[in-house]
């Protein structure tokens, strides 16, 4: 287990196994699909969009969507397209498929059929195969993205690109430790290593492609500088095999302050890292994630949520924002709400874009601050133990509990990290379990944390944990006693 890029002669031997996986990878040639590729309009390509909102400073917006047969989700994306205005598309993949289970994707498929609707959480890709995504990827306007959780993600990532899809989704820490309980993390980084060489060659030959690890995690209270520091350590595993256009996530944690102060030193510690490490030939732009815990049930409620994210993305000048949908609350939406949260996000979007607001003082530079020495703690461990190898280090990191996400159902994650929201709302640590934090930096969390707890009128407990993640589904954001 190492950093190093994929020999090419070692890539191309893995890739004659991972194309026998279903029958839709026999006679996927990297050829046709880079001849294909090479016939997009440089309009339909992620990764020259994510360029041209970063120089424009512009928040586009991209939603998630994804039904089982190929004609009713091209009928979805054309909605989300021209009802809803998305700027960029995606095909969000269904939970069969995420798992390598296509003979189960297959039945779903199927049974879809005979009941006329999806009865799959997504689009089977690896079933459908090149023929149905090409499909897909011409019957619309706008770059369009696969956006799945796979910890072995190789055959999708070979039928996906060779079909046309511009931009991929993931990470071998991101869509393992937060999505699955039994894969082992050297496995899973491995494997993205081989989505990363294969993104790389597209590259060589002159196509761009945009890749994006999965910033929010769990989505549940995770600190900005843990996912952060993932965030960074797979950008810096992508680059060395050859991805040059990275898209960084942050999930919204819900305090203005240490949102805004999040996305900055995520954009400024990503370019330190990667400098430092001698890359210096990418692109780098960064995706807001309206928030990803639980939502209210009544609509208007929602729309609040879904609006406070837009506002500080917009603020945040990040350059792509995810957007969420009234009915997060009751279970997979239908277009219309789909294309109900893209106009709400947008209509915010458009009237703080043009505005001079300061996003930029005392308070957002020292919660900077501290992520960035918090981040600087993590990676210190990470590189240490690696002996200067990223992966290495993020599997031994992990065993050990120096990173560790909340909440995560992974057996190699420690689970030991429990985090609380301050008298503020900011997400301190309550627990660190085993991260390596300064005990400055452990001081700063408790004094925050005794501030709520004084206010309240209750000790600091793992009541306030369970308080807080219910809390904006309830319509707060600090989980407060009754």
């Amino acid at each position: 287990m190492n950093s190093s890029a994929l020999p090419w002669k070692d890539f191309l031997a893995e890739r004659e196994e991972a194309l026998r996986a279903w029958p839709t990878g026999r006679g996927i040639t990297l050829e046709d699909g880079i001849r294909y590729q090479s016939k997009i309009p440089k309009e339909k390509n992620f990764a020259l969009a994510m360029r041209k909102a970063r120089e424009a400073g512009k928040t586009l917006t991209q939603p998630r969507a994804g039904v089982a047969l190929v004609d009713q989700h091209i009928q979805l994306l054309r909605y989300l397209e021209s009802e809803g205005g998305a700027n960029l598309l995606p095909t969000t993949i269904d939970a069969y498929t995420r798992q390598n289970r296509y003979e189960e994707a297959a039945k779903g498929i199927e049974k879809s059929q005979a009941a006329g609707h999806s009865l799959l959480n997504g689009f089977p890709a690896v079933n459908h195969g090149i023929e149905g995504c090409r499909r897909v990827t011409e019957a619309v306007r706008r770059p369009i993205q696969v956006r799945h959780g796979t910890p072995d993600a190789r055959l999708l990532a070979e039928i996906s690109l060779a079909s046309g899809f511009t931009s991929y989704e993931g990470g071998g820490i991101s869509y393992n430790i937060p999505y699955a309980k039994k894969v082992p993390l050297d496995k899973s980084i491995r494997d993205w290593q081989y989505v990363d060489r294969l993104v790389g060659h597209y590259e060589e030959n002159g196509i761009p492609i945009n890749r994006e690890p999965f910033g929010p995690l769990t989505g549940t209270l995770v600190p900005p500088f843990i996912s952060h520091t993932i965030a960074i350590l797979e950008g810096l595993l992508a680059l060395e095999q050859g991805v040059k256009s990275l898209t960084l996530g942050y999930g919204q944690g819900g305090n203005i302050i240490q949102d805004l102060a999040a996305v900055s030193s995520l954009r400024e510690l990503a370019h330190e890292y990667f400098q430092r490490a001698g890359y210096t030939d990418y692109d780098l732009s960064i995706v807001f994630h309206q928030w990803m815990g639980g939502f209210p049930e009544d609509e208007a409620k929602a729309f609040a949520v879904i609006n406070l994210g837009a506002v500080v993305a917009a603020m945040a000048k990040a350059e792509k924002i995810i957007v969420k949908t009234p009915h997060e609350a009751m279970g997979i939406p239908t277009k219309e709400a789909n294309a109900a949260g893209l106009k709400s996000t947008r209509q915010i979007l458009s009237m703080v874009e043009e505005q001079k607001v300061c996003g930029d003082n005392a308070t957002v530079r020292d919660e900077a601050a501290l992520i960035r020495r918090e981040v600087a703690c993590l990676m210190k461990a990470v590189e240490a133990g690696g002996e200067g190898d990223w992966a290495r280090g993020a599997v031994r990191a992990f065993a050990a509990g120096l990173l560790d996400v909340p909440f995560a159902p992974s057996a190699f994650n420690r689970g030991k990290v429990l985090p609380i929201r301050d008298n503020e709302g900011f997400i301190r640590i309550y627990a660190k379990g085993f991260l390596p934090l300064d005990p400055e930096i452990m001081a700063v969390h408790k004094a925050r944390l005794e501030e709520r707890a004084k206010a309240e009128g209750r000790a600091t407990s793992f009541q306030m944990v369970t308080d807080d993640i219910y809390a904006i589904s309830k319509g707060k954001l600090i989980g407060r006693p009754k």
